[in-house]
């Protein structure tokens, strides 16, 4: 992302506390901007009207209209809008209706502010992003759904590959990690490298696989048979 670019922000949230921490970690980012926010999904269109943000932080869960509806109203009016869930919830059925209504991030949280920076910056510029235990979850469910679908060929027995034709050798053990729902402080800490590192390796790993977000690319390596997920 350009770091000359401003992002402006539209939060959603019924949680004053809670919203005045996100916008405290926010802060922290020169391009990040906070334009608007609200405490019950009613205000959404309008704030989207009103200052045209490039990302919606939206809670699931508020008293008049919950979070996952107020994403569905705001993109049959503004059908280009970026939104991010924010939920305590990480059920397989919260999230697939989230992104089934249009979301293009799901968060828990429990976040740290290095997953919640990353994700703004990730769907900003048009991608998708997962809770790391989300995208850990659903490939999980993954598998299951295929080990139970006997005439599938994904049923079948997958011998477990490292990709070294595409990746080197390190770059597949953050792709291992990544599958496993780590985060990258918690693949740094497994490899015994910075964060900054991973980083890096992540974005190489996206680029030689020609996918979007670290979602597609742990999706992908299930479907190859790169990694596992027990």
């Amino acid at each position: 992302m350009d770091a000359q670019k401003e992002v402006n922000i539209v939060l959603i949230d019924d949680h004053k506390l809670f919203r005045e921490g996100v916008k405290r970690i926010l802060e922290f980012e020169p391009a990040f901007k906070v334009v608007a926010e609200a405490d019950d999904g009613t205000d959404a269109a309008n704030l989207v009207r009103d200052n045209n943000p490039d990302v919606v932080l939206m809670d699931i869960n508020m008293p008049k209209i919950n979070g996952v509806q107020a994403t569905a109203d705001l993109l049959r009016q503004f059908p280009h809008t970026k939104i991010i869930i924010l939920s305590i919830h990480d059920d397989e059925n919260y999230v697939t209706h989230a992104l089934k209504t249009g979301a293009q991030g799901y968060l828990l949280k429990e976040m740290d502010a290095e997953a919640l920076v990353e994700a703004i910056k990730v769907v900003s510029e048009g991608g998708s992003y997962l809770h790391p235990r989300i995208t850990h979850n659903l490939v999980k469910e993954y598998r299951r759904l295929a080990r139970e679908n006997t005439s599938s060929l994904a049923n079948r027995h997958v011998e477990h590959r490292k990709p070294l034709h595409l990746l080197t050798r390190r770059e597949c053990q953050v792709l291992q990690l990544l599958a496993e729902g780590k985060s990258n402080r918690a693949v740094a800490e497994s490899l015994y490298i910075s964060e900054k590192t991973v980083k890096n390796h992540v974005s190489n790993i996206l680029q030689k696989m020609n996918v979007n977000d670290r979602t597609q690319a742990v999706v992908c390596a299930i479907r190859k048979g790169w990694v596992e997920v027990i």
